[in-house]
């Protein structure tokens, strides 16, 4: 008789943006047609790769709680703006950025790897349930999983803009499995998975759970990540294809 018979639930939990939704692409998108609205003389790939580097830099400012979420919006756009000569005001870049985030949210489309995955692993571990961790504000991350069609399928989405706290650290992956486990289930041996080595599955494997790195691009671990994902168990793949073969046998225990 298996675990699951005595109470044991089978739980995959995924990051979303560049996980399960294509965001570099929809940003890629995004900026294109915000540079165009705008008019600036700019190429598409550099805008992007400029845009990219202050999503990365102002977004991890709001994280550590520096700025508040609509002040690294306004301050990426003004950045950006001003790289091809338009001064933006405190308000105007707020204006900015919503149109940007219009051109953005169009974009929005999931990887083509996410329900052939779902429906492989829910295929082999009946009862598994499904939930997102993310490091964002509720509100837009629970608007990408309606717009992607996941709502059926995604039971809980976590994220640290209610908790207050970002992965990777372990409150907020065991605030996932608290919720989780609400319904009396047994949630041990939970899988994480997301595109970022250390935020994501570094985190989650220290907090206990499995951690799943996938590597999309190809980029390899960083080295003073690598030593230390291979010693706690980092499982890496390229695409969410692999994912099934990876982790049901894990689950399936």
């Amino acid at each position: 008789m298996s675990d699951r018979v005595h109470g044991r639930a089978p739980v995959v939990l995924f990051d979303l943006d560049d996980t399960l939704m294509a965001h570099r692409e929809a940003v890629a998108l995004g900026i294109a047609e915000q540079v165009r609205h705008r008019a600036y003389r700019a190429e598409a790939d550099a805008a992007a790769s400029r845009w990219h580097e202050l999503e990365e830099r102002h977004y991890a400012d709001y994280l550590a709680g520096v700025l508040s979420y609509e002040q690294q919006r306004r301050a990426r756009a003004a950045e950006f703006a001003r790289a091809y000569g338009e001064e933006l005001g405190d308000a105007a870049a707020g204006a900015w950025f919503a149109e940007y985030f219009e051109h953005y949210r169009a974009g929005w489309a999931m990887h083509d790897d996410v329900l052939p995955a779902l429906d492989a692993i829910a295929a082999a571990l009946p009862g598994v349930r499904y939930g997102i961790i993310t490091n964002g504000e509720l509100e837009v991350q629970a608007a990408k999983v309606v717009r992607l069609a996941l709502d059926g399928r995604i039971e809980h989405v976590i994220a640290s803009g209610v908790l207050g706290v970002a992965k990777p650290d372990p409150a907020i992956f065991e605030a996932a499995l608290e919720r989780f486990a609400r319904s009396g289930q047994d949630v041990s041996g939970a899988v994480y998975v997301g595109d970022r080595l250390r935020t994501d599955a570094i985190g989650a494997a220290r907090a206990g759970l499995v951690g799943v790195w996938i590597d999309r691009h190809g980029e390899g671990p960083a080295p003073e990540d690598s030593a230390e994902a291979d010693a706690i168990g980092v499982i890496r793949i390229r695409s969410l294809a692999e994912l099934p073969a990876a982790i049901v046998p894990r689950l399936a225990l």
